[in-house]
């Protein structure tokens, strides 16, 4: 399945979630944009994954983080971030000045 396919599951996962219709979205896309991602035929940038997010009331990474974990148990969702947040903290230790 393609990475556009997965964003778009978890964008309208995210979306009904919240109990929001497409509609909802008006301030920051139109309801055809936000069709055309949710049925994967539209990549967003990281600006427009930042104001779907707003919209959603949630961090975008919670909807990246959805969007990989597909149709990932809670169990499997929680190994997914365990092993994000392993990665995300070796490079930033590998980055960090040294004191």
């Amino acid at each position: 399945m393609a990475h556009q396919d997965l964003f778009g599951q978890a964008l309208r996962r995210a979306r009904k979630a919240r109990g929001m219709t497409q509609e909802d979205f008006s301030t920051s896309s139109s309801r055809t944009y936000v069709s055309m991602l949710e049925r994967g035929e539209r990549s967003p940038t990281l600006a427009k994954i930042n104001e779907l997010s707003e919209t959603l009331g949630i961090h975008p990474l919670t909807l990246l983080a959805l969007a990989y974990a597909g149709s990932a148990t809670p169990a499997e969702f929680h190994k997914l971030l365990a092993e994000v947040e392993r990665q995300a903290v070796a490079v930033l230790k590998a980055n960090s000045p040294t004191k």
